[in-house]
């Protein structure tokens, strides 16, 4: 409506003008007058001036409006000129309006800001932002608290604290978790998260001290630990004693005092025999244990190296060639893409995957189709998985919470500590074992690289 009003009033000026050129134009030709001519000149002169003085008002207000817009300038205000009409009222009627719809949202949006700022700065995780430059954008009281950093306004100070820690930071992905110990009271949990903001790219990074969680799981561990150690010792030293006392009774029930020496009955001396046989056997039982314990405890650090993910299988699958063969087990083999390359141990990797594939072998040996898949699959910046999966009779959901626990088992025989090892071996790579289990169809074990 406005713009329809401004129109009609440019159209009525302009004819206006016309209106008094044309009348000047034939009083001086048709009738020979000079004044009333030269009156209509300058009546011309005053409609063209107002003209362009209606256009330049309207078209200022307009700047203005936008400069404030520009310049998120929202203080200005738009007042009625009496001389413009009704049409102008409404322009400026609306111009306030507008401003005053973005000095509201422009409050609400530093109300918001306020109140996201209260929420970073009270919030116990610590958060960190930091831009191409290094430059320290966002930095929240426990983050403070947490790194202990005097004048930290660039990232490279984070150096003052830890050098490598600075250049693990550095080489972190976008969405990458990683776990750092800084000093004994200090274990950072850190993630990294990249946006853009300003035109800006900018790196978030989130800081949790898990020292005190790691403290309380390690005294449940050592908790839990020294239930194993006592439940099996007890069962190695409780028999062993029992026997100890049996042969004692034996020796003072079935033996007589000869000049030449002792002498032993003959059931005596049988009872005697497996009496020994069986302390033999238990004392052994528990030196394996204890080996397999020692074996747990003293994994040594990965040796990283960017290996092939083909020759890593071509060698494991030579190594269990024969084995596979006895058992009548077949493995095919799925890499994507098929120059796929993983970062790792590779004797250590190779040694999980070969008690993976033993333990889906042994589990096929009552199954018509003994196939196990020997999958690798690159996910680009989420790392790479690579799979062991067979059609057995797979893991019950009570048992599968606890494969990986230590020295628990689901076999007749084995130490149960083949699992325990190969997930501390993908922990130590950083990575992850996982497995799921749908008994009676399939079963898969993950090592999940990052």
């Amino acid at each position: 409506m406005v713009y329809r009003r401004f129109s009609i009033g440019i159209t009525l000026r302009i004819l206006g003008i016309s209106l008094a050129i044309f009348l000047a134009i034939w009083l001086y030709l048709s009738q020979g007058l000079l004044l009333a001519p030269a009156i209509l000149t300058f009546v011309v002169l005053l409609l063209a001036g107002e003209m362009v003085y209606y256009v330049n008002s309207i078209n200022h207000k307009l700047a203005r409006f936008l400069d404030s817009i520009r310049f998120t300038d929202f203080s200005s205000s738009f007042t009625s000129d009496s001389k413009m009409g009704g049409s102008f009222r409404e322009v400026n009627k609306a111009f306030n309006e507008v401003m005053e719809v973005f000095k509201q949202t422009r409050a609400e949006k530093e109300e918001q800001m306020l109140f996201l700022q209260v929420i970073i700065q009270h919030i116990n995780t610590g958060i960190i932002s930091f831009n191409a430059e290094g430059k320290i954008g966002v930095i929240n009281n426990a983050a403070k608290h947490l790194l202990q950093i005097p004048q930290f306004r660039d990232i490279s100070d984070l150096g003052k604290l830890s050098v490598k820690l600075l250049q693990e930071i550095m080489e972190m992905k976008p969405g990458q978790r990683i776990s750092f110990k800084v000093n004994p009271g200090l274990h950072l949990i850190i993630q990294s998260t990249s946006l853009k903001m300003g035109g800006q790219s900018w790196t978030l990074l989130s800081f949790q001290n898990i020292n005190a969680e790691l403290q309380s799981n390690e005294l449940e561990a050592w908790q839990n630990l020294t239930k194993v150690l006592r439940h099996e010792i007890m069962n190695s030293i409780t028999p062993i004693s029992s026997l100890v006392e049996s042969l004692r009774t034996i020796l003072d029930e079935d033996s007589y005092v000869q000049k030449e020496g002792m002498l032993i009955k003959k059931d005596g001396f049988q009872d005697i025999q497996e009496g020994l046989d069986t302390i033999a056997n238990r004392s052994k039982g528990l030196v394996n244990f204890v080996n397999a314990y020692r074996d747990y405890t003293n994994i040594p650090i990965p040796k990283k190296e960017s290996v092939p993910v083909k020759s890593l299988f071509e060698n494991v699958l030579g190594l269990m060639k024969e084995d596979l063969k006895s058992k009548e087990v077949s493995i095919q083999t799925e890499i994507m893409p098929e120059d796929l390359e993983v970062l790792c141990d590779p004797d250590q990797i190779s040694m999980i995957l070969i008690n993976l594939i033993k333990n889906a072998s042994e589990s096929l040996q009552n199954q018509a189709d003994r196939q196990i898949w020997l999958k690798a699959v690159g996910q680009g910046d989420l790392g790479t998985q690579i799979m062991v999966e067979d059609k057995g009779p797979g893991i019950v959901p009570e048992a599968l919470e606890r494969i990986f626990v230590p020295f628990y088992t689901t076999k007749k025989t084995g130490s149960g500590i083949g699992l325990a090892i190969s997930r501390q071996i993908m922990n130590l790579h950083r990575g992850s074992l996982t497995v799921s289990s749908d008994p009676d169809r399939k079963t898969i074990f993950s090592l999940n690289f990052r």
